[in-house]
């Protein structure tokens, strides 16, 4: 009977990555839907497909599981890398980017983003290096529609 829930886990955990993950272009793109399947009010993730096909408790621990090794990957990467993520993201999802520049800059959206039970000090790395690459693409769109650098003009998809 123990093998079930393992065999469900693992299930659930390739029907996130095929049905959903796979779908977003960037990490930082996943981490972002991640983040906004945990519930704000009581940290607990919530998937109704796979709460449907699985258990709450399996496409919590799987959601959970997602989030914490796509945050790991984005905190570990460089901030050239990290700003390159931010601005794919930004180009693929968002219609107006000074918008959401100017959203996340005010509101610091990014705070959500960290699993809830992180290491704070990788989290505190991780939004400063965040609020650095936001800075840049900031900058770097500036420029471009100034036209004083045509080569910083941000790459569409």
């Amino acid at each position: 009977m123990t093998a079930q829930p393992s065999s469900d886990a693992a299930k659930a955990r390739i029907d996130l990555q095929n049905r959903t993950l796979a779908k977003l272009q960037t990490d930082f793109a996943r981490l972002v839907y991640l983040a906004s399947a945990r519930n704000y009010n009581t940290g607990r993730y919530e998937h109704d497909g796979l709460s449907f096909h699985y258990s709450p408790r399996v496409a919590e621990d799987i959601l959970a599981e997602a989030h914490r090794e796509v945050f790991l990957n984005l905190a570990g990467s460089s901030l050239a890398t990290l700003t390159e993520e931010l601005e794919r993201y930004i180009v693929s999802e968002s219609l107006a980017p000074d918008d959401l520049l100017d959203a996340w800059k005010g509101l610091e959206a990014y705070r959500i983003l960290a699993p809830l039970r992180e290491d704070p000090l990788v989290v505190r790395i991780f939004q400063s290096n965040l609020k650095a690459a936001l800075a840049v693409v900031r900058e770097s769109w500036t420029k471009a529609r100034l036209g004083q650098d045509p080569q910083c003009a941000p790459q569409s998809r």
